[in-house]
């Protein structure tokens, strides 16, 4: 009696994991909302000093009236486009995540966690996601916490930015293992720093009486206006910036392979670019189809 050897095992292959599709619509309003950001953002630099945006005391509070409902533009845009139940679902996962890590570390020395989650979910589910994951992220943080103010809206664009960022960092489907840990940490070091000087840079111009060194001046050069922003950037922020940036690098490092890993496993299974298909071989008329009985006449 011979025995005949078990077939060989095919190895699989794991598929690649794809991002959240961006549409034609959800890139043009966050190229929009974007634009509006960065007037929002650099307005005192180039108003002249009689002009109406010259007010700080009445120019934020237009803008942060104005930027959430670009804000909902572009979430409204994208799951139109692009964003399933699940990616939905994924989206307020990691969402509540980020709002929950954010009180942890708020308020001593600038120690954010919830940068580095921002950084790992851009690099898996693609930029659009990522700026949309950001936003959502701080509104629900900052309802959290209680941080609601004039300055949330540019916060919620800032962090969109950095895990924007994030999801256009080379390399997306073969660069693996310890060289893009080192590129998120050194993307989330950078980004860290470019996040806190965005947010000084709406502060700034609020905030009068701090010295002819570093106190904003309407209607100045440009150059000149730049030279006191520098300054106050060093005299007030770069020790809390610093902190955010180290623990960032840290919980990169230390945690991005597993989270990465889980991300993509994830992201794979949930399977967002699928295509919608239905059986073409069912019957669809159902008295057609062959009636069950156990004495073979189908009674």
């Amino acid at each position: 009696m011979s025995r005949h050897p078990a077939p060989a095992r095919r190895t699989r292959r794991a598929r690649p994991t794809r991002p959240v599709r961006i549409g034609p619509r959800a890139a043009a309003a966050l190229v929009l909302v974007t634009l509006i950001g960065i007037a929002a953002f650099g307005w005192p630099l180039l108003a002249d000093r009689h002009s109406g945006l010259a007010h700080s005391q009445d120019a934020p509070w237009l803008f942060a009236a104005l930027l959430p409902l670009l804000v909902a533009v572009v979430v409204a845009t994208i799951a139109d486009d692009g964003m399933d139940a699940k990616a939905v679902a994924m989206l307020g996962v990691l969402a509540a995540v980020g709002a929950a890590l954010r009180p942890l570390g708020a308020g001593t020395a600038g120690l954010e966690p919830m940068f580095f989650l921002m950084v790992l979910s851009g690099r898996v589910l693609g930029p659009g996601f990522g700026f949309v994951l950001g936003a959502v992220t701080m509104f629900a943080s900052a309802l959290l916490t209680g941080g609601v103010g004039p300055w949330m809206p540019f916060q919620m664009l800032a962090l969109g930015w950095f895990a924007l960022g994030a999801g256009l960092l080379p390399g997306a489907v073969r660069l693996r293992g310890r060289a893009e840990l080192l590129m998120l940490a050194a993307y989330g070091f950078v980004g860290s720093f470019a996040y806190g000087t965005v947010m000084n840079l709406q502060g700034w111009v609020i905030l009068q009486g701090m010295g002819q060194g570093i106190s904003f001046h309407p209607g100045e050069p440009l150059g000149a206006n730049l030279a006191r922003f520098l300054a106050y950037c060093l005299a007030t922020s770069v020790a809390w910036d610093l902190g955010r940036a180290v623990l960032t690098v840290v919980l990169t490092l230390a945690l991005g392979g597993t989270l990465l890993k889980a991300l993509r496993r994830a992201t794979r299974k949930a399977a967002f670019d699928a295509p919608v298909a239905f059986d073409s071989g069912a019957d669809p008329d159902p008295d057609h189809s062959p009636q069950r009985g156990t004495d073979g006449c189908g009674g």
